[in-house]
């Protein structure tokens, strides 16, 4: 009984076949992956973000201050002819300091609302 449970292991286990394992990325990103999951993939990504972008929402306002400043110092630039007062003014949310350095002419930029606070240096 032994030697025939014997013989039927050893033929039994030699029909087992093994295969390497190969990896192969999903993401198409990677090299050797599959570039039809990329679609699939950032909308899957999408659809589990949360965040909202609201990132983009300061160059709305930055616009009525770029406006806000070609009005009060006109739309060609600076130049010579051209120079804003020294002081500090008020446009929207935006307050500004102008003033001239040794650098050349320096406007200090502070979002009133959010404390956010820019520093444009115009050289000699």
């Amino acid at each position: 009984m032994k030697a025939f449970l014997l013989f039927l292991f050893i033929t039994v286990s030699s029909y087992c076949v093994g295969q390497q394992l190969v990896y192969k990325p999903i993401n198409p990103a990677f090299v050797g992956g599959e570039p039809f999951n990329y679609s699939w993939l950032l909308n899957s990504a999408n659809s589990q973000n949360s965040f909202e972008d609201s990132k983009f929402d300061a160059f709305d306002k930055l616009d009525g201050f770029n406006n806000g400043l070609d009005n009060k110092f006109g739309n060609s630039g600076f130049g010579n002819d051209n120079l804003p007062p020294n002081g500090t003014s008020i446009s929207g949310d935006f307050q500004y300091e102008v003033f001239e350095s040794s650098n050349g002419l320096v406007i200090n930029v502070l979002n009133i609302v959010t404390g956010e606070a820019t520093q444009i240096i115009i050289p000699n």
